[in-house]
């Protein structure tokens, strides 16, 4: 019989397996930065949609399919425009200071308590190291829900060219035509679709044991040794599943546009999710959580010459 090579049920690199503590999660924009020094603005929060099929001409240099109409499984993310809620300055990594908009909307003023007034200008900032932006989706555009979603992103280049770039948007609306580009890449950082309390055949992918097992099939066969005499953690077990914080990296995207210039709504609308409003982006491939879930899109944290080559022309939604 030959030797069993595969890797170990349930990877170790996400442990413990509970259920995320925010929907938003956070990011670690250092890395992210450095991968992008050209672009400006970093991130962008959008709403996924749900997934169809999308008809394209595959245009991949080196391609099998190279001038051949396909078909490829698409996700939709509705991204409704953003606004500064305020400025963070940092020095030392730490926030020194945070000045808030003049501008803010009525739906986040009733939900969140601000001070009465600013102390300081913005321009009265010069001794920081870095700066970010903490920004709001005018998602009451959309038919979601009215309570903006609130996160902090980063920019790239000097902090000069950051400050330039944030007197020049602050009080404007954000646009997703303006961060990302067709033919780019992204990835998407969110939480999955949330499955409760499962056993540990559909947790960890464990083998079913034979119908003539004694005390179960869908069990593991063995809880560990007699010494140390514990359950260790590597067992597999039944627990929670799904709920998670998880990233998909290096997702091509195939059309950016508003729903004003192309209208893609079917005529029932998308399934459990309803008509698109604002402004979308198309991205390849299958996107984690359920219809309606909010995630952040960033600027690719390693961007792969795989992905990066693809070129595709969009010809239907299907």
């Amino acid at each position: 019989m030959g030797k069993a090579s595969r890797p170990r049920r349930g990877s170790l690199q996400y442990w413990p397996r509970k259920r995320a503590e925010k929907i938003l999660p956070s990011v670690n924009w250092r890395g992210i930065t450095q991968a992008n020094s050209d672009k400006k603005l970093l991130g962008f929060i959008g709403y996924k949609v749900g997934m169809k099929s999308l008809f394209v001409k595959d245009n991949t240099n080196e391609s099998m399919t190279k001038g051949k109409r396909i078909s490829i499984p698409i996700t939709i993310l509705e991204c409704p425009p953003l606004k500064i809620l305020s400025v963070r300055f940092y020095k030392n990594k730490k926030v020194a200071s945070e000045i808030l908009s003049n501008d803010l909307d009525k739906t986040l003023i009733r939900k969140i308590k601000f001070p009465k007034k600013n102390l300081k200008k913005i321009n009265e900032f010069s001794d920081f190291d870095d700066v970010r932006i903490i920004t709001y989706s005018l998602v009451k555009t959309t038919t979601i829900k009215k309570k903006p979603d609130v996160v902090e992103i980063a920019l790239s280049g000097t902090k000069e060219e950051k400050f330039a770039w944030i007197k020049e948007h602050l009080n404007k609306e954000i646009k997703i035509s303006e961060v990302f580009n067709v033919g780019g890449l992204t990835d998407i950082r969110g939480v999955t679709k949330g499955k409760g309390i499962q056993g540990p055949v559909k947790r960890f992918g464990i083998t079913l044991r034979s119908h003539k097992a004694e005390k179960g099939q869908r069990k593991t066969g063995s809880l560990g040794p007699w010494h140390p005499a514990r359950v260790t953690f590597r067992v597999p077990m039944a627990g929670q599943l799904g709920m998670f914080t998880r990233t998909t990296y290096n997702n091509s995207i195939l059309e950016i546009g508003s729903i004003t210039e192309k209208n893609i709504n079917p005529k029932e609308g998308f399934k459990k999710y309803g008509n698109i409003k604002t402004d979308y982006i198309i991205l390849r491939g299958s996107i984690q959580g359920p219809s309606k879930r909010q995630l952040i899109i960033t600027q690719p944290l390693r961007a792969t010459k795989t992905q990066s080559k693809k070129s595709y022309e969009v010809i239907e939604i299907r």
